[in-house]
């Protein structure tokens, strides 16, 4: 499907917000600045990015998915990618392709899980990226697998833009796909811990 064979759903107040959003970098600093980190106080969501409008909250799935919005908005396809780990939380990414480049958006607790310039020439390449990055409180370094690309369109029936019900059929496809290795058996038994430093500066931020 075309990046632009879809039906716009938004209101036009809805319209007026993601008309500021015309650049990768301008939705990333929308999803840090503009939308609170959502600790799910009233228990698990997955909202629309309707409702993460609305509640001005989102956690790292909500905002891939509004991420993935609004780069469909500005004409690139809606495309998400999940990065599983070990003893430790998945995260889900918003891709996108500038010259054939990869780069992505998302939402994070933790200062480098989020912005991707579109400098990587292979999806590899751009998630290998996140993987010094990628740790839980342990100081352990989690990240083993990724999907493929899922393009958000195959969801478009089920209106996951502006949905008012919980988009659980998405994480739940993330879940169930595929995923491909990031490392050999041999090497992650000689994975070092995160350094203070780098430690530190992941969390600086951090709701």
């Amino acid at each position: 499907m075309s990046a632009n064979s879809w039906h716009d759903p938004f209101t036009a107040a809805e319209r007026a917000v993601f008309r500021q959003l015309k650049t990768p970098e301008k939705i990333q600093y929308f999803l840090d600045c503009g939308l609170a980190y959502n600790k799910e106080p009233d228990g698990p969501s997955c909202r629309s990015p309707r409702r993460v409008l609305r509640d001005r909250t989102a956690h790292c799935m909500e905002g891939a998915l509004f991420g993935a919005a609004a780069l469909r908005m500005i004409g690139h396809p809606a495309l998400l990618l999940d990065l599983e780990a070990v003893r430790d939380d998945d995260h889900v990414l918003a891709i996108f392709q500038t010259r054939g480049c990869w780069g992505a958006v998302a939402k994070s607790n933790y200062s480098g899980l989020r912005y991707r310039e579109p400098v990587y020439r292979t999806l590899r390449e751009l998630v290998m990226s996140y993987f010094e990055h990628y740790y839980n409180l342990k100081k352990e370094k989690t990240l083993r697998r990724y999907s493929r690309p899922v393009n958000l369109a195959h969801f478009d029936a089920m209106g996951w833009m502006t949905s008012e019900d919980d988009v659980w059929a998405i994480p739940e496809h993330l879940c169930d796909i595929p995923h491909v290795p990031l490392l050999a058996a041999n090497v992650i038994r000689t994975l070092g811990r995160v350094d203070d430093r780098l430690f530190a500066a992941g969390l600086l931020g951090r709701a």
